[in-house]
């Protein structure tokens, strides 16, 4: 995934914040102890996000543990539970199959994907194992992706349907019904906002190198900048995503974690689709203590 997912820190707690890190850090752990070293370096907000909404309803202790980017003061973690084991072998799924993609993309550079390809190939024959289900929709979905961009898909709608869908998959691997059904509708539509957040994302490099870019053609565009009639059309279409997360969210009580899950919801998500239309997003987050790049593959 991307790394758009992000928390308003101004509307959490210290306490809040600390939990979110512990998460993030514990994500980091179970990639390393479930799939090996090279599996830490796909982390990102959105996964950590991801074991949020997976999480049990207790969360368990944080507990301060040794870490190689911070050795002299370690992090707060917590420790593998079946959501952070869950998110784990669901990301190093969709990294794997997302490098595939971008290997098989005539547009793209290739050298950090066979790279990283290289050494995730032993992580991703691992979390195939957990959950064979969510790897063959993933495949499927992809599949799906990749024809519609091989045909010049006219629409934001069927590659970003195509997306959602892959990511709304992840709720088949969720045992009880009624969080299944309401995780299904939450993250289609994180899915599709993501997709189409990351398509504005990349609309000048994608115009440049000849990729794929369904703004591009949705749009007529002749340049890669997005004209101000279509940034309004794209706002209103990611808003729309935003409101039905947030209604699906409302179904659910999700105990100590609401606060962060309100703080994604109803502001980060539009901070960072506003600050990608407005071509600040990279600014913004280099600005940020501890954020010296954007978190994306």
């Amino acid at each position: 995934m991307f790394g758009y997912v992000r928390p308003s820190e101004p509307r959490l707690s210290g306490e809040d914040k600390r939990r979110f890190s512990a998460a993030y850090c514990g994500l980091c752990r179970t990639l390393g102890e479930r799939h090996g070293l090279p599996a830490r370096f796909i982390l990102n907000y959105d996964f950590a996000f991801l074991a949020i909404l997976l999480w049990p309803s207790e969360t368990g202790p944080v507990l301060r543990r040794s870490c190689p980017v911070h050795p002299v003061h370690g992090r707060d973690v917590f420790l593998k539970n079946p959501a952070l084991e869950l998110a784990a072998d669901c990301s190093v799924i969709l990294t794997w199959w997302q490098m595939q993609d971008a290997l098989n993309d005539p547009g793209k550079g290739k050298g950090k994907y066979r790279l990283l390809s290289k050494g995730t190939r032993g992580a991703y024959r691992r979390a195939r194992q957990y959950r064979p289900g969510f790897d063959r929709t993933t495949q499927e979905h992809l599949q799906r992706l990749h024809r519609l961009e091989q045909s010049g898909c006219a629409t934001m709608d069927e590659p970003a349907d195509a997306f959602a869908q892959l990511l709304a998959g992840v709720s088949n691997e969720v045992a009880e019904p009624a969080k299944r059904r309401i995780l299904e509708q939450f993250l289609y539509h994180l899915g599709r906002w993501i997709y189409l957040v990351d398509a504005a994302d990349d609309l000048q490099e994608d115009f440049a190198s000849g990729s794929y870019n369904p703004l591009i053609r949705r749009f007529s565009l002749e340049n890669g900048t997005l004209p101000e009639d279509a940034k309004e059309t794209l706002a209103l279409s990611l808003d729309h995503s935003i409101r039905l997360m947030s209604a699906a969210f409302e179904l659910w009580d999700f105990g100590v974690w609401t606060p962060v899950i309100q703080s994604v919801v109803y502001e980060g998500l539009f901070l960072v689709g506003r600050s990608v239309l407005d071509g600040t997003f990279h600014t913004a987050v280099r600005s940020r203590p501890g954020n010296g790049r954007k978190e994306k593959l």
